[in-house]
């Protein structure tokens, strides 16, 4: 069995959001964020991309896992707001060029994943293969990370479950891992945040383009990968007010 999305709140709601998870992570995990949106007036979709939710394939680079969520943006079919967490930020950057020229769209990414040396890679896959041998338990996940309730840390063990365990093929496939170049043909009816987590736990602004139209950057001081999770709220920070109905 594979499931190809998850969907909260109505879908005749007048503003419509497109959540993309991470790597080893799922539409589920979104659940949070989701009910926060759906309280804001939005229709909220959250695909399940390749190698995740039990979705298997043989190709696990970025440019055809994005091109396998095309369908959602068919018809020229829109969205307010998209948002991409880690390894789904270079999907979400893939996903620009095929958005509607006619319909103005903030996309926030959270910690997105652009750019990674081949040790990098080599010690993430590793990581990887660690967890797959012995995925950890909702307990041990909170235990480790304090801000975190108790179903995010259930839907984070839920994610790493249904992971494909060939998906760790993702960070060969796409060696060399840069995608940095994706940020910078932002087009006009598109504004970008990233919202980066605490520089000591990463070097993301070491490779994000300054100065750039259409581009915000917000770093969080004291805040982990995990933004969605650790603090919500910034996020919806984010998002545009609604337009006053006439």
């Amino acid at each position: 069995m594979s499931i190809s999305a998850s969907q909260w709140g109505s879908p005749t709601a007048s503003r419509r959001a497109l959540l993309i998870h991470g790597m080893t992570m799922s539409s589920q995990s979104w659940e949070g964020i989701a009910q926060l949106l759906v309280a804001d007036g939005f229709f909220v979709v959250a695909p399940n991309l390749l190698g995740h939710a039990w979705r298997q394939s043989t190709d696990y680079r970025v440019s055809n896992i994005a091109e396998d969520l095309r369908p959602y943006l068919a018809m020229d079919q829109f969205y307010d707001v998209i948002i991409g967490h880690s390894f789904g930020g270079p999907v979400t950057l893939a996903l620009l060029p095929f958005l509607p020229k006619t319909h103005n769209t903030k996309v926030i990414l959270l910690d997105p994943a652009l750019e990674m040396t081949e040790e990098k890679i080599k010690i993430n896959t590793q990581l990887l293969l660690n967890e797959m041998a012995r995925i950890r338990t909702p307990e041990e996940h909170m235990a480790e990370n304090p801000a975190w309730s108790r179903r995010d840390s259930e839907l984070r063990v839920l994610g790493m479950t249904m992971y494909d365990r060939a998906g760790v093929e993702m960070f060969l496939q796409n060696t060399p891992w840069s995608f940095s170049g994706l940020i910078k043909d932002i087009p006009p009816n598109v504004k970008i945040t990233l919202l980066v987590s605490d520089p000591k736990f990463n070097n993301i602004l070491d490779h994000i383009p300054r100065g750039m139209e259409g581009l915000n950057i917000k770093v969080l001081t004291g805040i982990g990968h995990w933004i969605q999770y650790e603090l919500p709220h910034a996020i919806m920070d984010e998002i545009p007010l609604a337009r006053a109905k006439l």
